[in-house]
């Protein structure tokens, strides 16, 4: 009998494969951004395609931020489908304007005339000890602002079907990829940043959230690298009894509000991990859906557990002690459960 192998690939192999198929299917689509050609991008997620598209499909960019997603736009508004890679999220200040006054609102703006069907990639996440310039989320911040999809996948098989769908989608799309998902080597080593992917193109819708594990006692909401952390969590609180279901959101915008309330509505209790600052963002928002939705199925006050209001240090013990963690989810589950 032959025994059936389940094809392997990390979170930065299975972007890169989803971006090629689909300048192989669709000779709009073409990637710009700082090193994303020669180097293949900082974190991977566009290797290999320089040799395999040219530097005409696969262009490395100036320095310059507010210019190449500028570009980008433009060329989106034209009739191609751009995918432009701004290396850290943080770096988005200087290219706020071409990223909400122009991607986001000329859709609106132009009264559904104009499409803008673009994708801006960008690595997120602390961890590693980089400081507070270089290991923010910021998902939050993104997702306030109408006019944008926001996808934070968590998993390599989410990766690619999120990458086709935004490559895809007529709206502009915000991918956010965290830097300890990515399966790379000189990062934390992260079992599950490798996985299962399927050779063939498929799709993940942008806006449906995915439970990540069943639980019956309390629901996990969270994204990105806190899925692992809460799988993590999720295993050390089983072993006491305690069955915690964790939902990946998956997308922040659309919100699958109605996978939020559902869960609720089966553990009766919530609580939120969230990377990003605790305040105005992802972990309110998510709360005030099951207070709207499913107040009267809660056991317990909701639980937040969220970055501090505080920027990012650089010593690595301050910045683990402000970071969500395997331990601290357990925790903070715990008291959810009144033990």
């Amino acid at each position: 009998m032959a025994i059936e192998t389940k094809r392997l690939l990390t979170t930065s192999k299975a972007i890169s494969e989803g971006i090629a198929q689909e300048m192989e299917r669709d000779p709009s689509v073409f990637v710009m951004g700082e090193d994303i050609g020669t180097y293949g991008g900082i974190f991977g997620a566009t290797e290999g395609l320089l040799a395999k598209f040219g530097p005409d499909r696969v262009m490395d960019t100036p320095i310059s931020e507010t210019a190449f997603i500028g570009a980008a736009v433009g060329a989106a508004i034209s009739g191609m489908r751009p995918i432009a890679e701004l290396m850290f999220v943080d770096f988005f200040g200087v290219c706020m304007d071409q990223i909400y006054n122009h991607m986001a609102k000329i859709h609106y703006e132009s009264g559904g005339n104009v499409k803008v069907p673009m994708v801006v990639t960008t690595a997120i996440g602390g961890g590693y000890g980089d400081g507070a310039q270089h290991s923010q989320t910021l998902y939050g911040m993104f997702a306030h602002l109408p006019g944008m999809k926001i996808v934070v996948p968590s998993t390599p098989y989410d990766a690619k079907g999120l990458m086709i769908a935004a490559i895809r989608d007529d709206n502009p799309v915000v991918y956010m990829f965290h830097k300890g998902i990515m399966g790379l080597g000189w990062m934390t080593p992260n079992p599950r940043a490798t996985a299962h992917v399927p050779e063939e193109p498929y799709t993940i819708p942008i806006g449906k959230a995915d439970v990540k594990r069943e639980g019956r006692d309390l629901t996990i909401v969270t994204v990105s690298l806190m899925v692992h952390r809460a799988l993590d969590a999720a295993d050390d609180l089983a072993t006491e009894g305690i069955e915690a279901e964790v939902l990946d959101l998956r997308s922040l915008v659309p919100l699958d509000r109605e996978a939020i309330i559902a869960s609720v509505m089966k553990t009766h209790r919530i609580l939120v991990v969230d990377e990003d600052y605790r305040s105005f963002g992802m972990s309110g928002e998510v709360i005030t859906t099951v207070i709207e939705g499913a107040f009267d199925h809660l056991d317990a006050p909701p639980v937040r557990l969220a970055y501090p209001d505080v920027p990012i240090p650089y010593s690595r013990p301050l910045e683990d002690f402000c970071l969500p963690s395997r331990d601290k989810i357990a925790a903070a589950a715990r008291q959810l459960m009144g033990r």
